[in-house]
Formats: C-alpha cells, structure tokens, sequence
C-alpha cells in the first residue's frame, strides 16, 4: 500500500513558471492577506481561472462570420499583380539600381 506523501508526489508536477511582475505581486499579497502558501494561493487562482473560461465560454452563442465580395479597390488590375512582384523582387535584389547600388 503507498503512503499518501507518495501519492501526493505523483500527483504533483513541479514545474518552473515565469510571471509578470504585476501578476506575481497580486499572489503574493494575495498569499499574505489569506495567511495561505504561494503555492496554495497560485493553485486555486487557476482552477477557478479555468473552471469560470470554461463556464464563459459555454454561454456564448458561436461567432459567425458573414463573407462579403469586397472585389478589387479601384486602380487595381488584378491581370498585372505578377508586374507588381517583378518590381518589388527587384527592388529588394541586392545591388538594384533601384537600391542605390551598382547594377548588374
């Protein structure tokens, strides 16, 4: 029969956490006020954080999104986008004339 420190160390999972300030010091007042560990106060603020996401989420009616046909704004040819990615390819090519280098 295991002891109820064993089953409690494979119960818990000893991990390392990176806080906000402002969040590691509302636990820690939090810990001080209540008179309970860090650790007890870190616990319980996320079970009832998850427990009400859940409860939240459940009372939500789902989000649809309606599609809209926006088209082209205008003064966009749709026939000459390949043009447009030619000019910015070579804008970007190293040494570009456009670029203020020597050329090919």
């Amino acid at each position: 029969m295991m002891s109820r420190q064993v089953q409690a160390a494979r119960l818990a999972m000893r991990t390392t956490l990176t806080l906000d300030d402002d969040l590691a010091e509302a636990l820690n007042r939090a810990a001080r006020l209540s008179g309970r560990s860090f650790k007890a106060v870190v616990n319980e603020t996320l079970r009832r954080g998850l427990a009400q996401s859940g409860r939240v989420a459940a009372g939500l009616e789902p989000f649809v999104v309606e599609p809209q046909s926006c088209g082209w704004m205008p003064g966009i040819d749709p026939l000459k986008l390949n043009q447009l990615l030619d000019g910015l390819e070579i804008e970007a090519w190293p040494g570009s004339q456009r670029h203020g280098g020597e050329g090919v």
